[in-house]
């Protein structure tokens, strides 16, 4: 596996999939730094942090500069909103495109270059199988989401020669907070039970339940280590099944 000496750097760490990253990387002995905009939360964790705003350019050079060398970067700050194709309003599809897409864009700008300097290096956007799907109502996330695999696919053939991977990782609903707020939500707008709104969520999921943060983090471990370096330019679905047909 990664050996000891790697640093990551990881966008989105105080809570649920970065946090479970975070977790895993540094239990098997990568040096991490999460980074995040609630600052209370990343201080609760106990890891590094730095705060960043994912859309905000200046935040993000100066996060990476803050951050020292960083030979594994994690792009996993993003967020969901819901509204009918249609009736999306501009500012939505701003705000689903600036923190889903264009910061997947400012964080590998910033941070690879360092990477292809030293010859080793990998870059993982945390995407989401409405990269690879259409979900009803979810217009402006999933072309965000669409957008960051094709951003993904650029880098690693560019970078194919220089030691530096690009890959993605599309996470099925996942047993987060975002994901139970949206189980809420759904209780709230139709009447189910909370089971009944869990079930809507996984049904085309052959397994049947959420996927698990550390099962995202054990992916994420695998994709950092040395042992793929031939995996290059991937959408890797973690998601009990759900895009296998």
């Amino acid at each position: 596996m990664t050996k000891p000496a790697k640093r990551a750097l990881i966008t989105g760490g105080g809570s649920g999939i970065g946090l479970a990253i975070a977790q895993k990387f540094a239990e098997n002995g990568i040096g991490v730094t999460i980074a995040g905009r609630n600052t209370a939360r990343l201080k609760e964790t106990g890891l590094a942090y730095l705060e960043i705003d994912v859309t905000d350019e200046t935040s993000v050079i100066e996060a990476v500069k803050q951050c020292g060398p960083i030979d594994i970067f994690v792009a996993n700050a993003g967020a969901a909103a819901t509204a009918p194709a249609l009736k999306t309003s501009h500012q939505l599809w701003d705000e689903m495109i600036a923190v889903n897409l264009t910061s997947v864009y400012l964080c590998a700008r910033e941070a690879i270059p360092q990477m292809v300097d030293r010859g080793w290096g990998r870059f993982i956007a945390i995407a989401s199988t409405a990269s690879l799907k259409a979900y009803a109502y979810t217009g402006a996330y999933a072309a965000a989401k669409h957008g960051v695999i094709g951003w993904v696919r650029t880098l690693a053939i560019e970078l194919a020669k220089t030691g530096v991977t690009s890959n993605a990782i599309c996470p099925g609903f996942t047993d987060t907070a975002m994901v139970q707020n949206s189980i809420e939500t759904i209780v709230q707008k139709t009447g189910l039970t909370k089971d009944q709104a869990l079930q809507a969520l996984v049904k085309d999921n052959p397994m049947g339940r959420l996927i698990k943060p550390v099962e995202i983090a054990q992916t994420a471990l695998w994709l950092a280590s040395d042992d793929a370096a031939a995996i290059n330019g991937q959408a890797i679905a973690v998601d009990a099944g759900e895009t296998a047909s």
